[in-house]
């Protein structure tokens, strides 16, 4: 219940559509940013695919690494790393060359008290990216964030929908997503966006904040009432088989589950772990949401339902597993991280 290598393999392990992918496309796979929260187990996921698929090619994960286990961890299962600080320049010129990259550079939290680096990170370091990779196919991870707040007698917005950030990482996001546009449009690059929200597994996510919000008796307020959610493996399959659906221009789709209420999540989660949750406050009649008809369309529906995400991470926290300590703050409807 609390083997976080057990867990690793799991939300690594390819499904035979992954590996059919995998066996499809040409070339090294290279993930910039790849030490957050979902990096480790997508590019896992992408060396097992290939060797599964019997495909000879080198998967390799960037980031800055301030860790060194997180670098050994991933050397010891096949993939190659390279420290590089995405903002240098100088430093992304010395990476190699590779038909396939999977941006997941950016920051989020700790905006309001540093706007700057925030956009340096979102907007300046995906210019560099995309200058870099110009001729590369490349999927770029932004958010549900660039959309406003919609009704929730709505499914949510569509990809054709107008975006309309909320705050300043939201704006970011959006300039990181016009970084690309432009690049795409300048130098023909190949390019898909994805739109997440939000990206579960027992360590972090929105149903982790709840249940540890349930745990600790504090009331949870029901002014964001209504979320998408959606199992971290289920979405990083999707990144990795959208490599053969990149465009120019960039070819936008949502990621994410079916919208779920807030209060009917705590309920459940407080079932599973014997404690009754606290609310407060009302829901609104807006909240943070996406339709994702498009990529069930294209990819299927998430092999992962929100009833097996709510037992995994409930008997997770129930067993005393870990928490990567990143709430999402998925609460927040003033757009301020």
């Amino acid at each position: 219940m609390n083997d976080q290598a057990a867990l690793e393999a799991e939300l690594s392990g390819p499904t035979p559509a992954d590996v059919a992918a995998l066996r499809e496309l040409s070339g090294d796979i290279i993930v910039l940013g790849v030490s957050g929260k979902m990096g480790p187990s997508l590019a896992r996921l992408a060396r097992r695919a290939s060797d599964e698929a019997g495909v000879k090619r080198r998967v390799i994960g960037v980031a800055r690494f301030a860790e060194r286990r997180a670098k050994d961890e991933m050397e010891r299962h096949g993939i190659e790393t390279f420290a590089c600080d995405a903002l240098d320049r100088a430093a992304l010129a010395r990476l190699p060359d590779c038909p396939n990259v999977v941006y997941m550079i950016g920051q989020k939290f700790g905006t309001s008290g540093n706007q700057p680096l925030t956009w340096a990170t979102n907007v300046h370091a995906a210019a560099l990216a995309a200058e870099r990779f110009a001729t590369s196919r490349i999927v770029v991870f932004s958010t549900g964030n660039v959309y406003p707040l919609s009704p929730v007698s709505s499914r949510g917005p569509g990809e054709d929908d107008p975006v309309g950030p909320v705050g300043e990482y939201a704006q970011s996001a959006l300039g990181r997503e016009r970084m690309f546009e432009y690049c795409s449009q300048k130098n023909g690059t190949k390019i898909v966006i994805l739109r997440l929200n939000y990206s579960i597994e027992p360590r972090y996510g929105v149903l982790r904040d709840l249940a540890d919000a349930i745990v600790r008796g504090d009331p949870i307020d029901l002014a964001m009432g209504h979320v998408n959610v959606i199992w971290q493996r289920d979405a990083n399959s999707v990144a990795l088989r959208s490599l053969a659906r990149c465009a120019s221009p960039p070819f936008v789709v949502n990621i994410t589950g079916p919208m779920q209420s807030v209060h009917d999540l705590a309920e459940r989660l407080g079932s599973r772990l014997g404690v009754k949750p606290r609310f407060e406050g009302t829901e609104s009649e807006t909240a943070l949401l996406s339709d994702a008809s498009l990529c069930r369309e294209l990819f299927g529906p998430p092999e992962t339902g929100v009833g097996e995400m709510i037992e995994r991470v409930a008997d997770w926290v129930k067993a005393g597993g870990g928490s990567l300590g990143k709430p999402t703050h998925f609460g927040e409807r003033d757009g301020n991280f």
